[in-house]
């Protein structure tokens, strides 16, 4: 049911999803660009409008009564910074713990702009042993979709260039917020 109705939310907002053949039980997915709030709206609905679940990364302290039910049920995944463990540890205990588990990160890691992506999606994804999906918003094309599947090698830096560049000339929100690649 949630699918349909994401499905034909995004259809009646005038969106097209553009999806891939492979699946994986358990991935990080790379959103990007992020530089709206309605980002986070706009990938929840595609992603469920594909039948499929992602978490999301969201402070610990927000997990109070009762903004810890509305999160919990959109799939937030609370992170104690005061734990000694980092989050990247916290996160492969996670995937450890599950048969399937998607976890959205924006690496930008801000609304505003970026020139470096944080690494801890990469983190997450070599730790975990598990690929990353490369998801995105094209406000300019209207399209929401996956640009594929990307499985890390160990070299972060090439990594992150070649992830990078699966985004270039993506249309953000807000166009200036977003460094594309050189």
């Amino acid at each position: 049911m949630k699918k349909r109705i994401s499905q034909w939310l995004l259809c009646l907002a005038g969106w097209k999803l553009v999806t891939i053949d492979e699946k994986v039980a358990k991935c990080v997915v790379c959103v990007a660009p992020h530089t709206s709030n309605w980002d986070f709206i706009l990938g929840k609905l595609f992603y469920t409008a594909l039948g499929l679940d992602a978490k999301f990364l969201i402070k610990k302290e927000w997990f109070f009564f009762p903004f810890n039910l509305i999160f919990d049920w959109l799939g937030g995944v609370p992170v104690d910074r005061k734990k000694r463990t980092s989050v990247v540890d916290q996160m492969v205990d996670a995937f450890n713990r599950c048969d399937n588990f998607h976890l959205a990160v924006t690496p930008e890691g801000s609304r505003k702009p970026a020139k470096e992506w944080k690494r801890g999606f990469y983190q997450i994804a070599i730790n975990a042993k598990v690929p990353i999906v490369m998801a995105y918003m094209d406000f300019g094309k209207k399209e929401l979709g996956l640009k594929g599947i990307f499985y890390p090698t160990g070299n972060e830096a090439e990594d992150i260039k070649a992830i990078r560049q699966h985004y270039k000339g993506v249309e953000a929100r807000h166009p200036q917020n977003f460094i594309d690649v050189d």
